[in-house]
């Protein structure tokens, strides 16, 4: 009875609540091992799944995990978008306290989205290379239509350099934070803020 009772509950989860379950268990897996000790058939367990139905969701592992990649990516861009129009100074607090909260609430996630880079598969770590690139175009076009700067980032060809220096920076202050280092959550924030104006200060 319990059984048949469990087999009805999971018929009820939509299509949508089913992928990002899946997603969820991955991003938990991948967050605690590297990419090739994760085997499919522990997420299919895990989620109390078929390994066909998983496969229907997902062709192949390296599908599953750039989904989990790409689903970590979107987060981050949409909590982090700067509003059009307010200098970078005026948002960088506000928008760094978002993102360490998104880094603390999905921890599994931002774990399992940086191990992308330690991947051995070639396709993997392409989606996690574009994935950066959007934070940093993301990052770089708001400091384009920053009223306060007066200069566009293409007159300034090291700022590209520096913002992908301040995103590793930050992945590794974050990394460090959440393996237990003695900082506050203010602390973090000030950091990693002290360091993007300082390294796109003239």
């Amino acid at each position: 009875m319990a059984g048949k009772q469990g087999e009805r509950a999971r018929r009820r989860l939509s299509t949508e609540e089913r992928r990002e379950q899946l997603l969820s268990v991955g991003a938990c897996l991948f967050s605690e091992s590297p990419y090739d000790e994760v085997w499919i058939e522990q997420v299919a367990e895990i989620a109390g799944v078929s390994r066909g139905l998983l496969y229907h969701y997902f062709p192949t592992k390296r599908d599953f995990f750039a989904a989990v990649v790409e689903r970590e990516s979107r987060r981050m861009l949409r909590m982090t978008a700067a509003v059009p129009g307010i200098p970078v100074r005026e948002q960088l607090g506000a928008g760094l306290d978002t993102f360490l909260g998104y880094v603390e609430e999905h921890a599994h996630g931002f774990r399992a989205f940086h191990r992308a880079d330690a991947a051995g598969d070639q396709a993997v770590r392409k989606v996690y290379q574009q994935a950066l690139a959007a934070q940093e175009r993301q990052i770089l076009e708001a400091l384009a239509a920053d009223p306060e700067l007066g200069w566009a980032p293409e007159d300034r060809p090291e700022l590209r350099i520096a913002v992908r220096g301040w995103l590793a920076f930050t992945t590794a202050v974050c990394l460090e934070w959440l393996r237990g280092a003695e900082l506050t959550r203010e602390q973090v924030r000030e950091l990693c803020a002290r360091a993007l104006l300082g390294a796109i200060t003239p």
